[in-house]
């Protein structure tokens, strides 16, 4: 048994679950960005806003936390397999609160310390809990876990439902600085209370009751290391494959308000706002779906539908205005929820449980690279007025992707490679 597990036979295994929920709910600020930048950045659509900045600086603030998830997902899944998760946990608490709390001394003329402390820390924090915590889940239900998968990262879609309308509330009382720094320790907090429950199951813990079943295809019941990974070629095409598929969701999840607020619209502010909520509303429950839905259809099928529904929900946005644009905004957000519900699944699947955190966190690469090229994409052809052609980018990477998954089959066995 290593340092991390607990060999305690009574011990509830929804705690860590409940736990991780909490955390990721936290973790959800992610997708209100452009809540935050609507008050930030003076525009056409926003003229009360605070900075008169380009808008390629909340571009790069938003680009840098998704970009720096990745290297603290990376980073956290090294660090939990050599320590007890929950202190990982701890210290993501102590980077992302901080992180969002420094933002409050932020200047007209220092663009550059939004982008350390929102989009560096901010992003390396959020990197640290995001793995650490959907890592100890799986270890602890091997017979649900793209059920228990979807629950944990639902939380964090499910975070930006709830704090949008409390990110505004606060705003309005406090200030859009304060309003992070008020965030900020709201986050350390939550974190630091949650780590407690963080607990990894024993060495080859199985639920009571549990035979492991004939494993399915596309399951492989042995552990790679993060070495091994990546010397399989299904390791390359499942992170290019994530990268093509979050360019619907990423493109829209900073551009939801904004869009919402263009002159043609045909929408209100208040309804520009429920923009956000309905593509983080509709992303959290895509999470837990499709995510469950894998369980039963295998995670291939599912990956297959959801990139055929990316790439026509994103085009159907370039057409439509007032509320049926709303309605194919609820589709991008729920079929970019699949994605993060059912790609970690898929990495245990291929790889096993054991180093499912580092390799997830090597994975994510993909979905970070991707987020940021989508949202320089969109900022690029927003500023012309021009976003029918970035969402058709979006739409042909939807396409791509869907090549490769149908390509894609389970790596062979350690075994098989040994002979």
């Amino acid at each position: 048994m290593n340092n991390s597990s607990v060999a305690i036979p009574k011990f509830n295994r929804w705690i860590p679950v409940v736990a991780s929920i909490a955390i990721q709910l936290c973790l959800g600020t992610a997708y209100i960005w452009s809540v935050f930048q609507s008050y930030l950045i003076i525009s056409p659509s926003t003229p009360d806003a605070l900075f008169n900045w380009p808008a390629s600086h909340g571009t790069l603030a938003y680009s840098l936390l998704l970009g720096l998830l990745t290297v603290g997902s990376t980073i956290g899944g090294k660090l939990q397999e050599k320590m007890k998760p929950g202190l990982v946990v701890v210290a993501a608490g102590v980077v992302l609160g901080s992180g969002f709390f420094l933002v409050r001394f932020i200047t007209e003329t220092t663009p550059w310390l939004l982008w350390l402390t929102y989009g560096i820390l901010g992003g390396i924090g959020m990197g640290l809990a995001y793995t650490t915590t959907i890592a100890c889940c799986q270890k602890w239900f091997p017979d649900k876990r793209g059920l228990v998968t979807g629950i944990i990262v639902s939380a964090l879609g499910f975070g930006g439902l709830v704090f949008t309308p409390v990110a505004e509330t606060l705003i309005e009382t406090y200030g859009v600085l304060n309003t992070f720094s008020i965030l900020g320790v709201v986050f350390f907090v939550v974190n630091v209370a949650g780590s407690f429950f963080i607990i990894n199951p024993p060495e080859g813990y199985k639920p009571e009751g549990w035979t492991p079943p004939t494993p399915k295809e596309g399951v492989i019941r042995q552990s790679f290391t993060p070495s091994e990974a990546l010397k399989t070629p299904q390791f390359y095409m499942v992170t290019f494959a994530f990268m093509c598929a979050t360019a619907a969701g990423s493109m829209m999840i900073p551009m939801a308000k904004i869009l919402g607020l263009q002159p043609d619209s045909g929408l209100t502010n208040e309804a520009a706002v429920a923009g956000v909520m309905i593509i983080t509303g509709f992303n959290s429950f895509g999470r837990l779906f499709w995510a469950g839905i894998s369980d039963k259809l295998g995670r291939k099928k599912v990956l297959l539908i959801l990139l055929v529904i990316a790439a026509l929900s994103i085009v159907g946005v370039s057409f439509t205005k007032a509320y049926l644009m709303l309605a194919f905004i609820a589709v991008i957000g729920f079929s970019y929820g699949g994605f993060l519900g059912v790609f970690p699944a898929l990495t245990a699947d291929f790889w096993g449980t054991k180093n499912v955190a580092t390799i997830y966190g090597m994975i994510l690469l993909g979905f970070g690279i991707g987020a940021v090229v989508s949202s320089y994409v969109v900022a690029y052809f927003s500023a012309a007025k021009a976003f029918t052609t970035a969402f058709v980018i979006a739409a042909a990477a939807a396409v791509v992707g869907f090549a490769i998954i149908a390509l894609l089959k389970a790596p062979g066995l350690k075994a098989e490679k040994q002979n």
